[in-house]
């Protein structure tokens, strides 16, 4: 009889051991980075590739586990249910369903689940074949089960689809790194540069173009020592050139070729600024800008016209417009400098009307919306439903904006002041 129990509790402990192999496979192949596990899988690793594909199939696999680990749990509470009557009589149910509480929560629970959270990747790869082999032998019962599953909730209005996600994949990796940054894992500046390329999707080319009224363009009819004036004391090496009105472009001009002309010996009256400008590339305002991006590589360019759906020129868009939505501003010994934001001593921001609201959000770390207006005047417009006032005051978004200076329709400057909860 001895015997017997001894080998009973040996086949316990194998039980609960087995157990534990369940709950530390579920965490650590739920916890798992699977991006670090993908550049495993294409150097090669095998395990890797093994354990991308149960995690692909997170509904069979998850299955499988919770079947295996369930069934090793009771078989393990009946036998020690068992061996504790014939020891203590009817009191051996309680002792047995306490003893094998602790038992399982502690060591079949909570000790391989934390030990596999610590070790995520390689528990992942350790138990990656073996669980490819369970999840083999209990495919049958897995898929039973979850459809018995699927038809029940769907009597109570729940529809099961695994090919749909709560988040999409963008808010997922912008999750990732505001999470990083948060932890102190990531720095500010990289944090901006990642949501920058992952905002690229949403964006649009009129989210960032310059407008025509900011933009620096030039005369063609001029006289050349004129049009030679006005491009050395430009800032940019590819200036728009236009004829009769400002909104008709008709080629842009590289500095680098007019420099090409001057050293074959060309006197400065002798230019024919026409024949040395290149065709102008026009793009509508709702491209998006990841698209426009891609363009501009495609086509070794980095400038190009902005026009609206009836062809009217509204502005222009460079390479270095859409990289400064990745990197923040990029500026060179010859730009200018544009004051624009101005932080005052009582901690209110004096902010130009024609600062786009994403800079401003960069630079202070705002949150002010940016999907009904580019800058922060369109933003105030769009939010009073009017053309407001000088030292009008309004009050969103849980900032104080009080209206500085208006130029005509215009809103030329104004205070903002966070409001404190």
């Amino acid at each position: 009889m001895t015997t017997t129990y001894w080998i009973l509790t040996g086949v316990i402990i194998l039980l609960i051991i087995i157990s534990a192999f369940f709950s530390g496979s579920e965490t650590a192949l739920t916890a798992a980075s699977r991006a670090r596990l993908h550049q495993l899988e294409k150097n090669g690793n095998k395990k890797a590739s093994i354990a991308n594909r149960l995690i692909a199939k997170r509904d069979r696999l998850l299955g499988a586990i919770l079947i295996g680990n369930n069934l090793v749990n009771i078989l393990a509470s009946s036998i020690a249910t068992s061996v504790f009557l014939k020891l203590f009589g009817e009191a051996g149910i309680a002792i047995a369903t306490l003893a094998m509480t602790i038992i399982i929560v502690i060591f079949a629970e909570v000790m391989p689940k934390s030990w596999a959270l610590a070790h995520a990747d390689k528990v992942a790869l350790a138990i990656a074949p073996i669980m490819r082999i369970i999840a083999i032998i209990l495919w049958p019962i897995t898929v039973i089960v979850t459809g018995i599953v699927k038809v029940i909730l769907r009597w109570f209005g729940i529809k099961l689809d695994g090919s749909q996600g709560i988040l999409s994949s963008h808010d997922e990796l912008r999750g990732a790194v505001d999470l990083l940054h948060k932890d102190g894992a990531m720095i500010k500046d990289d944090r901006d540069r990642f949501g920058g390329v992952l905002d690229l999707h949403e964006l649009e080319v009129s989210d960032v173009m310059v407008h025509r009224t900011s933009m620096v363009s030039i005369d063609i009819d001029q006289t050349n020592k004129e049009i030679i004036k006005q491009i050395l004391s430009s800032p940019f090496t590819r200036i728009p050139f236009w004829k009769d009105t400002s909104e008709n472009i008709i080629g842009v001009l590289h500095t680098r070729d007019l420099l090409r002309v001057i050293g074959k010996g060309e006197k400065f009256s002798n230019i024919d600024f026409v024949k040395i400008t290149n065709k102008p590339w026009f793009v509508p305002e709702t491209t998006p800008l990841r698209d426009q991006l891609n363009a501009f590589l495609r086509r070794k360019a980095h400038i190009a016209i902005v026009v609206d759906e009836y062809g009217e020129m509204l502005g222009i868009v460079t390479l270095e417009d859409i990289l400064e939505e990745i990197v923040g501003e990029i500026a060179d010994e010859h730009d200018l400098e544009v004051v624009g934001v101005t932080t005052e001593p009582d901690g209110s921001v004096v902010v130009n009307g024609d600062v786009p609201i994403r800079d401003l959000n960069r630079a202070l770390e705002w949150e002010l919306p940016d999907d009904e207006a580019t800058t922060i005047a369109g933003l105030v417009i769009h939010a009073a439903q009017m053309i407001p006032e000088e030292k009008q005051a309004f009050t969103f978004y849980g900032m104080r904006f009080v209206i500085l200076k208006r130029s005509k329709n215009r809103v030329a400057s104004l205070r903002i002041r966070k409001i404190s909860n």
